[in-house]
């Protein structure tokens, strides 16, 4: 099923919403200080070209950095792409069969608006990743770390 709704997608907005994210990513690496919103921007751009089956999930690890950049991701370019994430999502929703691409168009927006600071992983790894966190690793091996988040040992 994913495979036929991202097939969809691709056809319907897939396409045209990776290439804003790809032009946003050209600029962000034609001017050198923001290459880093360059990286993120392409990233995304791959995550809007087949988004069914990942999930994006917030990095335990980014810093203050990451949302000073967000805040000037969000003033240059965030909230134009949210815009057209929007836009398309409910241009998408009107008919039954784009309920889910619209819903999927929704799901980019708050990485559109702040995307530094997020991991986009498959779905099937985000009960791992929430089971084993990083700092599980602190008690060795990752499969000696407790299953159960309020267990200790």
């Amino acid at each position: 099923m994913k495979v036929v709704l991202n097939v969809i997608w691709l056809v319907l907005a897939g396409w045209w919403l990776a290439i804003g994210y790809a032009i946003a990513g050209i600029i962000c690496f034609i001017l050198i200080i923001t290459i880093p919103f360059g990286i993120a921007s392409f990233r995304i751009a791959n995550y809007a070209l087949w988004p069914f089956g990942r999930t994006i999930i917030h990095n335990p690890h980014a810093g203050a950095p990451s949302v000073i950049g967000n805040v000037i991701w969000l003033i240059v370019a965030g909230i134009w792409l949210a815009i057209g994430n929007f836009v398309a999502g409910v241009a998408l929703c009107i008919t039954i069969i784009g309920i889910p691409l619209g819903l999927a168009c929704f799901k980019l927006i708050p990485v559109s608006l702040v995307p530094l600071g997020k991991i986009i992983v498959p779905t099937e790894t985000v009960y791992a990743y929430e089971t084993y966190r990083p700092e599980h690793l602190a008690w060795g091996r990752a499969d000696s770390a407790p299953t159960d988040r309020y267990q200790t040992r």
